[in-house]
């Protein structure tokens, strides 16, 4: 697990040096990378979201760009568009931001629905589709994408379906009081700290392999598929979790052992994955619970309720 050490000690020490106390979200940000999938970061203002995408960003010798959401943009300001060019008589290609290795989709719930859906299948298929024509992004490529959960004016809500593109959501959360007394010691100080050390395509693609090669036993699979199937039985859900998402969930597992330098799955694993996978994805029956964190408590539930793999299996046996 030498390339996915590389990758993660490489990040997680470039954001704590301008971050206090978010190794735990920095943490899910890499794994996201490692499972080529994406992130959703939802929050109030002010908690440091856009500050770690960008630490994050910048870890990485990785191209990256920002797009700041707002609601007059169009699925073309992201993908890009098709202009007639007058000297060569034909019509070009011009990218959108969307063609990079990283992207930050600020405030992605101030962009209209449709701008929305434009990314489903670059989120989904890493590539894009414009006019006929089908453009791959390069690789490696992630989506880090923030939203305020407390102003409605001018914002719209994420649909089920991009919703579940996302193979992660999770929130920062205030500083504890040292952690605070930390960060005004850094500002009173001048204090800015940057990331010294990058990590390389290579070794991400390389760290990648190493994730999709780590052991998961049958036992296990059957309990990452239980815990999805009982968020579809209980009585207030609309809609559980589908099948993309008990495939996400196996796969953050193998992430979280890759990290802790196992090659083969655990138990706690799948439970460390749970709610950052499962949660944003549950639709309730009741609109008025699509607003709490019910998802949360749900899969908490679950958890409590579900028999855990008896610690007697040999999980490293193939």
């Amino acid at each position: 697990m030498k390339a996915v050490k590389k990758v993660y000690e490489t990040v997680i020490s470039n954001v704590g040096k301008v971050i206090v106390g978010k190794d735990n979200v920095a943490e899910l940000a890499i794994i996201s990378l490692l499972c080529s999938g994406h992130i959703l970061i939802d929050d109030v203002p002010g908690t440091g979201k856009t500050v770690l995408a960008k630490t994050f960003a910048s870890s990485l010798s990785l191209s990256f760009k920002r797009v700041q959401c707002v609601p007059d943009m169009l699925p073309s300001d992201l993908l890009g568009v098709n202009l007639f060019d007058m000297k060569q008589n034909e019509f070009r290609f011009i990218k959108g931001p969307v063609f990079t290795n990283i992207l930050l989709a600020d405030e992605i719930n101030r962009a209209m629905p449709k701008t929305q859906s434009g990314l489903l299948e670059c989120l989904e298929e890493h590539q894009v589709t414009v006019e006929g024509s089908t453009y791959r992004l390069d690789e490696p490529f992630m989506v880090i994408a923030t939203q305020n959960p407390v102003e409605t004016k001018g914002t719209f809500d994420l649909p089920e379906a991009q919703l579940d593109r996302f193979l992660i959501k999770t929130d920062m959360g205030y500083p504890t009081h040292e952690e605070s007394i930390e960060i005004l010691s850094r500002k009173l100080n001048g204090i800015s700290a940057r990331g010294s050390a990058f990590a390389t395509p290579e070794d991400i693609l390389s760290a990648r392999e190493e994730v999709e090669g780590v052991y998961v036993h049958r036992d296990l699979l059957s309990y990452a598929a239980t815990l999805c199937e009982a968020t579809r039985s209980d009585k207030n859900v609309l809609l559980g979790a589908s099948p993309r998402a008990m495939i996400a969930l196996t796969r953050v597992a193998q992430a979280k052992a890759a990290i802790e330098g196992r090659d083969y799955v655990l138990p706690d694993d799948i439970k460390y994955a749970a709610i950052p996978v499962l949660a944003h994805r549950i639709v309730f029956q009741n609109s008025f619970f699509r607003r709490g964190d019910m998802g949360k408590e749900l899969i908490e539930k679950i958890l409590a309720s579900t028999p855990i793999p008896s610690e007697r299996i040999d999980f490293t046996r193939r």
